[in-house]
C-alpha cells in the first residue's frame, strides 16, 4: 500500500503542494510557523520522501525522549558515555556520526536528513521522529525497546525486570520494609518496565507500592518532603541520574541519616556517587557496551555482505554496585538482616 502523497499533506495542512515542497526541502520564502506546521502535519501523516542514496558513511544519533525540549542530554553521564562509545565504534567501522540536538524534535526536520542509518535512544510513545524515519525507510537500531516494535526491528537494552528485582531484593535484605520507587517522568520503555517490575515485586511480597515522580528541575528534592516528613519510607530506588542527589539533599533537610534511617540505590553512571560520604550504591546500565552493540548492529544492517543482526532484543546485563548507602550497620541484639 502506497503512503500519503504531497497532495495529501497539502490538503491536511490547508496549503498548496508548492508550499509543502518548500517546507520539507528548506527552500522558498515561508514564515517559520508555516514551515513548522507543514512538517508537523507531514510527520503526523507518516509522509516522507524515500531515503536518498547512501552517503558513503554517515550514521545519525537522536535522543527522542522529550524531543523538542532544549535539554542538553550530553550532560547526563549515561548519554555522554553512550555517545563517546558510539562515535568510537562508528569510526572503527569507517562511518562518521552525526548527533542531533534534542530541540530539533520540535521542528521535525527528519524528511531531509541525509544519513545511512539512525540510532534512536529512548523513543517514547507516538514518537514523531520515529514516524518520519520509518516513512523514509531509513534503517534503525534502538537503544531501549521501541514502544510498538515492528517485525525486523532491532534494539539493545538491559533486562530492567531482573535488575529491578535484584535492587529491591538487596534493599529488603538490608532491612528495608517500605521501599519507594522514584521514577515515572518519561514515557519510554525503561521507566514503564521498571515501574511494572516494582509493582509486581511489591504485590508478591505484600508491600504497598510507593511511587514518587522524578522532576529533573527539583535539585533540592522537595518531591520527597511529604514522604520523608511522615517517615513513610525507609529506602528509595531512584532510576534517573540526578535522583540520588535529590534524595541526599532531601534526607539532609529532614534529618535522615543514610544508611541508618534511609537506604538508597541510584541508577547512574556518575562516579561521584562512589566518592560521596557515604558512598552511594549505583546500578550501571553499561551504556558504552550498549552503544558498541547498537552501532555494530546498525552497520551490519547497512552491509550487504554481513549477516544481519537477529531481530528483537540484544541484551546487555546491568550491574548493581552495593555501597554503604544501602547497607546498614548491625546493631547489638538485632536479629533482622542489616540490623533491623
Amino acid at each position: 500500500m502506497s503512503g500519503p502523497t504531497l497532495a495529501d499533506v497539502a490538503r491536511a495542512a490547508e496549503v498548496s503542494t508548492a508550499t509543502v515542497s518548500h517546507a520539507l526541502n528548506e527552500t522558498g520564502r515561508l514564515a517559520h510557523a508555516t514551515r513548522r506546521r507543514v512538517r508537523e502535519v507531514a510527520t503526523a501523516l507518516g509522509y516522507g520522501a524515500r531515503r536518498t542514496p547512501r552517503t558513503g558513511g554517515t550514521l545519525g544519533v537522536a535522543v527522542t525522549t522529550y524531543a523538542g525540549s532544549a535539554w542538553n542530554f550530553i550532560e547526563v553521564p549515561y548519554f555522554a558515555r553512550f555517545l563517546t562509545a558510539a562515535t568510537t565504534t562508528a569510526h572503527a567501522h569507517g562511518y562518521a556520526l552525526t548527533i542531533l540536538p534534542a530541540a530539533r524534535g520540535a521542528e521535525t526536520p527528519w524528511h531531509t536528513l541525509t544519513v545511512d542509518g539512525m540510532l534512536l535512544l529512548d523513543s517514547p510513545t507516538d514518537d514523531p521522529v520515529l514516524r518520519a524515519l520509518r516513512a523514509r525507510g531509513i534503517p534503525l537500531v534502538f537503544d531501549g525497546r521501541p514502544v510498538d516494535p515492528r517485525p525486523g526491528d532491532v534494539w539493545v537494552d538491559n533486562d530492567h525486570i531482573a535488575t529491578t528485582r535484584e535492587v529491591l531484593g538487596h534493599l529488603a535484605a538490608s532491612g528495608a520494609r517500605r521501599i519507594a520507587l522514584h521514577a515515572g517522568y518519561g514515557d519510554e520503555h525503561y521507566t514503564r518496565a521498571v515501574t511494572r517490575a516494582y509493582e509486581q515485586w511489591c504485590h508478591e511480597h505484600g508491600r504497598t507500592p510507593l511511587l514518587l515522580t522524578f522532576d529533573p528541575y527539583d535539585a533540592p528534592g522537595h518531591g520527597f518532603d511529604a514522604v520523608f516528613a511522615a517517615r513513610a519510607c525507609d529506602a528509595v530506588y531512584t532510576v534517573y541520574d540526578p535522583g540520588g542527589r535529590q534524595v541526599l539533599a532531601a534526607a539532609a533537610r529532614h534529618g535522615l541519616r543514610i544508611p541508618d534511617d534511609l537506604l538508597l540505590v541510584c541508577a547512574s553512571e556518575d562516579q561521584a556517587y562512589a566518592e560521596n560520604d557515604p558512598p552511594v550504591s549505583t546500578v550501571t546500565l553499561h551504556p558504552a557496551t550498549i552503544a558498541e552493540t547498537a552501532v555494530t548492529a546498525l552497520v551490519s544492517r547497512l552491509t550487504p555482505t554481513a549477516p544481519p543482526p537477529p531481530p528483537g532484543a540484544l541484551t546487555v546485563p546491568a550491574v548493581l554496585h552495593p555501597r554503604r548507602s544501602s547497607r546498614r550497620r548491625a546493631r547489638p541484639g538485632c536479629t533482622r538482616p542489616g540490623g533491623w
